[in-house]
């Protein structure tokens, strides 16, 4: 979940300014969290209070309505509770997920929350089988399964190729919001990494949605090798405000996420 965050603001400054290497400054003085870490963060804190995700949502983008959020999920705020959930296949359902991996105890579980959690703004088939994808990812991850078998499930359960080098992706891609043209991409970028950062420089250098595809190559990563390194994880909690930065402590805290040395005493004093 944190993993998601730190990508988030990594990839922050690439969005709308693609770099095609995987050498390029983690961070720079417009690093910023987006609506990515905003509604990951709400996720979170519905899983904390048991409280409905899109009340956590709405309220959450009330505090935050400059993060970045996209016309669809601004339109669905607009509408109001009692409006029919929008027929969405965009990426922002698998940006946001990456708490239930970790709050959910058996897979099914996993995979009935984030399709719940999912369906209030994305109710479209690609935009929920993107969602459980990333969710099961990481849940599989902090299980201890290799990469083989998280590929192996993925494939398996939700029809995506992961077979496809990124080098062999990254010269044609471009911005791509669909789920279906994100999250395979995402995977394939931590499954061709070899630490965390490794990852989140993977997915940033293929080009697109570049915090989106680093938030959830980020949320997997952190998983697989235990946490966020110290000399990512302190920039990245200085960047976030005090609200953002409780609950995402309280969530790591009740779900034991393993943030490396130095980035809880980070958080604690900012």
């Amino acid at each position: 979940m944190f993993g998601a965050i730190a990508g988030d603001v990594i990839g922050s400054v690439f969005e709308r300014n693609n770099v095609k290497s995987k050498t390029f400054p983690l961070f720079d003085a417009a690093s910023r969290f987006t609506d990515d870490t905003v509604l990951t963060v709400a996720v979170a804190r519905a899983l904390l209070h048991g409280e409905s995700p899109a009340r956590a949502m709405r309220e959450l983008h009330g505090r935050y309505p400059e993060a970045g959020f996209g016309p669809t999920f601004r339109a669905w705020i607009a509408a109001g509770d009692e409006a029919a959930p929008p027929k969405s296949a965009s990426n922002g359902a698998a940006m946001r997920i990456s708490p239930v991996g970790w709050a959910g105890t058996t897979l099914d579980e996993v995979m009935a929350t984030a399709r719940r959690f999912t369906v209030l703004t994305h109710d479209h088939p690609e935009a929920v089988a993107g969602a459980q994808a990333v969710a099961v990812s990481v849940f599989l991850a902090r299980q201890g399964a290799s990469k083989d078998a998280i590929c192996d499930h993925v494939e398996r359960a939700f029809g995506y190729d992961l077979s496809v080098p990124l080098d062999a992706v990254r010269p044609g891609y471009a911005f791509d919001l669909s789920c279906a043209g994100t999250v395979p991409h995402a995977i394939r970028a931590f499954l061709e990494a070899h630490d965390f950062e490794d990852a989140l420089r993977n997915a940033i250098s293929i080009g697109g949605d570049s915090d989106t595809l680093a938030a959830i190559a980020g949320a997997i990563a952190e998983a697989h090798w235990g946490g966020v390194p110290a000399h990512i994880a302190e920039p990245v909690w200085a960047v976030l405000d005090a609200p953002l930065r409780e609950i995402t402590q309280r969530f790591c805290a009740a779900w034991a996420l393993p943030i490396r040395a130095g980035a809880a005493s980070s958080a604690a004093s900012g």
